[in-house]
């Protein structure tokens, strides 16, 4: 038995160092010299646990696309948008990378979440291509890449701009926090939120934290947390949803629930009926899918005519405010642009052109102007997405 998981380990081992060796040279090859479209890749979970991202990602690219490509494309040359599975694993990037690249791609939107794109970056890096992710939070997706950027905000961004939420809006709440303390994602935003307060707000507060990715019996933290009246949950919807339904009944009505990015899709997920809780659940974000006015409502009244309601959240939103980013930075960039050119080329173009203050986009996320920090983090408005109403 230990000799046969020894082989397993060593197959796979070796298969991704092939996988590796097979597009180091890459950046010394152009194969977007014959494209006749504008090549857009990335890489995203469409199966798996972590698909309903993936498939929004997908959707809003392909969605943005279309409209581009009704419209004339760039001076006439149409885009084409390309998305491989990686299941929300980094040991698929490789591989899948190396085929988008070997297919033409010159532009990205990266990978759809934190650890796939932590490895995608490495080869974006090597080969100088440029890419812009809708929802890869972490703050090392683009700390120190000169071609990375994000459209999503940061981890550090997310806990800090809810904290200072939660002081403008919530000085008065008994505050309790509820996060995962063995997940880089939840205490890069727990560890920024605590930052914004002073030592007497901090021991006001009440901690429970947990250490699964799926905690399936949550009472002990539910009772640790039952005197506060707001609590800020920065985890995934699965973990908040049990813990949602085991404090359902012991807590009041008036208790509100207010996680960021993490939260979205809880209301598509099975097994959870949100409307049996009597709590308000809201989130921070920067975009509300029930919009119904500006860019917002217009892509939301789009996409479910589309592709319906169940997959409609910020990824496809923020999906496809990246393509458009690209869009509009390809036009800005005029004649320097052309259908052929290498990844790297591009990516210097590109580079300058979002590192210009100039440069600002509007779309369906943040409600207002989008540009971007020098240090590749976006920057936009960010507001209180009230998933579900309390109970009357």
């Amino acid at each position: 038995m230990k000799k046969a998981k020894f082989l397993k380990a060593l197959s796979a081992t070796l298969a991704l160092a092939m996988a590796t060796m097979c597009f180091a040279g890459c950046g010394d090859k152009n194969y977007a010299k014959n494209n006749t479209e504008y090549y857009i890749g990335c890489t995203g979970p469409l199966t798996g646990g972590a698909a309903i991202y993936g498939i929004a990602v997908n959707n809003g690219a392909k969605m943005a696309i279309e409209e581009i490509n009704a419209n004339g494309g760039l001076n006439g040359t149409k885009f084409k948008f390309e998305m491989k599975d990686d299941v929300h694993d980094a040991t698929k990037v490789a591989g899948q990378y190396s085929a988008l690249i070997e297919e033409g791609m010159q532009v990205s939107l990266g990978t759809v979440t934190t650890a796939p794109c932590l490895e995608f970056l490495n080869y974006a890096q090597e080969d100088n291509l440029f890419f812009i992710t809708p929802s890869a939070t972490g703050d090392d997706v683009t700390k120190n890449y000169k071609n990375a950027y994000q459209m999503c905000f940061s981890d550090s961004s997310q806990g800090t701009y809810a904290a200072k939420y939660v002081k403008d809006n919530y000085a008065d709440a008994k505050i309790g926090i509820f996060y995962n303390s063995s997940d880089a994602y939840s205490t890069g935003i727990f560890n920024n939120f605590m930052k914004e307060f002073n030592q007497e707000q901090k021991d006001a507060m009440e901690i429970a934290e947990f250490t699964e990715d799926e905690p399936t019996d949550v009472s002990s933290q539910v009772e640790k947390l039952k005197g506060c009246n707001f609590i800020f949950m920065p985890i995934y919807y699965g973990p908040a949803s049990t813990f949602m339904k085991t404090a359902n009944d012991i807590y009041s009505a008036d208790v509100i629930y207010f996680g960021c990015d993490g939260f979205d899709g809880i209301n598509s997920q099975k097994g959870f009926d949100l409307n049996t809780i009597k709590q308000q659940i809201s989130m921070l974000s920067h975009f509300d899918s029930s919009s119904t006015s500006g860019k917002s409502g217009d892509f939301v009244s789009k996409y479910i005519a589309k592709y319906g309601s169940d997959t409609l959240n910020q990824f496809g939103a923020s999906a496809y405010d990246c393509i458009y980013a690209i869009y509009e930075a390809m036009k800005k960039a005029g004649d320097k642009i052309s259908v052929t050119m290498s990844p790297s080329d591009m990516c210097d173009v590109l580079v300058e052109v979002f590192n210009d203050p100039t440069f600002v986009i509007t779309g369906a996320t943040g409600e207002e102007a989008i540009k971007w920090n020098s240090d590749g983090t976006v920057n936009k408005k960010a507001l209180e997405y009230v998933v579900k109403a309390k109970n009357a």
